[in-house]
Formats: structure tokens, C-alpha cells, sequence
């Protein structure tokens, strides 16, 4: 919904509050681990990577679908800490690396699959399927996915509701990205799978589910975005401030 972040200053922004991030971030509909199951291999005694493993949102399902080992590559060490903290008796069967994907030291074509759950937008696209595709055994899989807040194909009212708070903040530059330039983003990176020449029988699926949030709790998801972070503390309340008011004045504190 707003500029990008730069990747270097974007992996270092979600670390000071974890327990936020974790609270307020959605998980993943129960179709993303079916899929894992189904096409790519995720079955009890996978070797398994994640990319920007974060507070383990979908670090546990993983362990739930029976990743073992599971390794989880997180740089920054709040947020993993964090993580590891959530595991309880499962913390035996997840090996943390703490280093950036691009740098960390890794056994190459080793692992079963390799997932990235809303993270892969924060590697360089090129360089990082490269690594990914030599880390995998010959036959493995790599699975990435995220949460897109408002259907790409429709106007979501709240969505819009709010760019005129983000014009706002971002000055008379600010564009709103369109449905179809979510489908565009989407295609541009199937073709950089197909154009590596290391993937076979590629496939993109769209998932719909819904999500229903009061003000506050979207307003607390707004918070953990790297671009509301990223805001200076002043510009920051105003715009939560503001989305909490739309929230509770045009649509009944619901979203």
C-alpha cells in the first residue's frame, strides 16, 4: 500500500516489538499447509527451510505438518529469540540460524523444502532463488506465500477508505497500487522462477479467505507494516490515530 522499504533498513524494523508483530499478524489459511502437503512434499520427517522465519507464524504450522528438522533462518536475533521462546518441547526440532538468507552458512542440496511465508519480498529476487535452488536436493521443493490485505480482483472499501490518509502522509506522489498491478507483481515473479532455469512445474494459486478485525485490532496490524513503522513517532500516531477513526466512524469498528 506504500512505498517500499529499503531491504537493508526493512529486515531491521520489526525486531523492536515482537510480541506486537506476533499478536497482530494473521496466520495462513488451513489451503497454504494443504498445498505444502499435497504438491510439495511436507510430510513427517521433511528436511525443511524457512526464510525469514520472523515470530514463527508459520514456523509452527510447519512443525505441526511434521518439518523435522525444521531450520529457521532469522537475522534478527529479537525475533528469533522470540520464536524459539513460543516452541516449548518442539524447540528440539528447529535449528536457528541467525543470519541473513544471502549469507548464512547452509548445506547445499540438502533440504526437502524450502518455504518463504510473507518474507521473500525482502531478498533480492534473483540472487535469492538461486541460493534457494541449490540448497535443495534434486526433487525438492520451494513454496513461498503471503497475506494480501484487500482482494486484488475488487474495491475493498476500508482499503480505500484510507488513501486519503496515506496521500496525506506521503505527499501528492503516493499511488495506490491497483488489483492489477498485485496480479502484475505476482507474474513478474512466476517469470523470474521460470527464467532461473532451476524450477520445474511452476504453479501460482490464489487463496481468498476473510479476515474480520475491530478498529483496534487493525490498527495494531497497520503498526507492525515496515512503512508505519518507519515513520517518525509524531507521523506515526496521527496516521493510526486516523485509521482507527475511519474504522469507527465509517464502517462500525469493524474492517
Amino acid at each position: 500500500m506504500a512505498p517500499s522499504v529499503p531491504l537493508r533498513e526493512g529486515r531491521r524494523v520489526f525486531g523492536a516489538d515482537p510480541a506486537t508483530f506476533n499478536r497482530a499478524r494473521p496466520g495462513y489459511p488451513d489451503r497454504v499447509y494443504e498445498i505444502l502437503r499435497t504438491r510439495c512434499g511436507l510430510t513427517p520427517g521433511a528436511r525443511v527451510f524457512e526464510v525469514g522465519a520472523g515470530t514463527g507464524i508459520a514456523t509452527r504450522g510447519l512443525l505441526d505438518q511434521g518439518a523435522r528438522p525444521l531450520t529457521v533462518i532469522e537475522p534478527d536475533r529479537r525475533m528469533a529469540r522470540y520464536l524459539l521462546g513460543t516452541l516449548g518441547p518442539r524447540r528440539d526440532r528447529v535449528h536457528p540460524v541467525l543470519h541473513p538468507f544471502e549469507t548464512a552458512s547452509l548445506p547445499t542440496a540438502s533440504f526437502d523444502l524450502g518455504v518463504a511465508a510473507t518474507s521473500f519480498h525482502w531478498i533480492s529476487e534473483r540472487a535469492g532463488l538461486r541460493r534457494v535452488a541449490r540448497l535443495l536436493r534434486p526433487g525438492g521443493w520451494w513454496a513461498e506465500w503471503g497475506n494480501r490485505h484487500g482482494d486484488p480482483s475488487r474495491r475493498c472499501s476500508y482499503i480505500a477508505a484510507i488513501q486519503p490518509l496515506y496521500r496525506t502522509l506521503l505527499g501528492r506522489g503516493y499511488r495506490a497500487p491497483p488489483g492489477r498491478r498485485l496480479t502484475a507483481q505476482r507474474e513478474k515473479h512466476v517469470t523470474a522462477l521460470r527464467s532461473s532455469g532451476d524450477f520445474e512445474r511452476i504453479s501460482c494459486e490464489l487463496v481468498r479467505w476473510k479476515v474480520e478485525r475491530t478498529s483496534a485490532e487493525v490498527t495494531e496490524l497497520w503498526s507492525t507494516f515496515s512503512e508505519v513503522i518507519s515513520l517518525a513517532p509524531k507521523r506515526r500516531r496521527w496516521f493510526l490515530t486516523e485509521m482507527r477513526r475511519v474504522a469507527d466512524e465509517e464502517f462500525g469498528g469493524r474492517s
